[in-house]
């Protein structure tokens, strides 16, 4: 009873969260780091960007086991960096130590009050330390195309602790053919997180991405492309 009332009152709290569609879906990753993705728009050597790494790439390695998906993935975090270095990477797995913002930039980055926690973030909010700050380096959606020529993204992961909400609406605006796009929000981060993820859905929805999966925490969302879907 005691679980059903709880569920219940998460869906209320989030009822400004709804899916647009129904897709057939799968949880590609761990309980933690995972997202829901259509596996049927996936094929040999797609290319994935992911932003945001932490000490956690369940989501990319089976990606890669499953697809030979090619993954970009970036994230400017010290202990993410030198977790990286640590580890057995897939040859699929393609590690840049820069950030995503919307513009090209080293900026002052952002690092957890929780010893505990990995990532930080460009933007201040109340997970992180004001005082317990470093300069990094960010590079812009569009200047990271340009740099490796990709004329199609077949899927963006983004897990970038608050961030979101600035840059999704240059990677929308970029142009580029997008076919998939999973993030985690972070809402309860900011007192206006609610307004905050409502423009973002009205962003999504008005470049024609349509939210298909969310999970059980209402924090992992998972969007296709409307064209996409009209190609099936």
């Amino acid at each position: 009873m005691k679980a059903s009332v709880k569920r219940l009152l998460n869906n209320l709290r989030h009822s400004h969260i709804k899916k647009d569609i129904k897709c057939n879906s799968k949880w590609f990753g761990n309980k933690y780091g995972g997202f829901y993705v259509i596996p049927t728009l996936l094929s040999k050597n797609a290319i994935v960007y992911s932003f945001g790494v932490g000490k956690d790439i369940s989501f990319d390695r089976m990606l890669i086991s499953s697809f030979k998906c090619q993954i970009f993935a970036f994230d400017p975090t010290p202990d993410s960096i030198a977790w990286c270095k640590q580890q057995n990477l897939p040859d699929q797995f393609n590690f840049f130590e820069h950030g995503l913002s919307t513009k090209s930039e080293n900026g002052n980055f952002f690092l957890p009050k929780n010893k505990n926690h990995v990532s930080g973030s460009l933007v201040e909010h109340n997970q992180l330390s004001s005082e317990n700050k470093i300069c990094v380096k960010m590079k812009s959606f569009e200047d990271i195309l340009t740099n490796f020529k990709h004329e199609k993204v077949d899927l963006i992961k983004m897990d970038i602790e608050g961030s979101e909400y600035d840059v999704a609406e240059s990677i929308l605006n970029s142009g580029i053919n997008i076919t998939q796009i999973v993030l985690e929000i972070h809402e309860r981060f900011f007192q206006s997180g609610r307004e905050k993820t409502i423009r973002l859905l009205e962003i999504f929805r008005k470049n024609g991405f349509l939210l298909h999966s969310i999970s059980s925490t209402y924090e992992d969302l998972s969007f296709v492309h409307e064209k996409a879907i009209q190609h099936k």
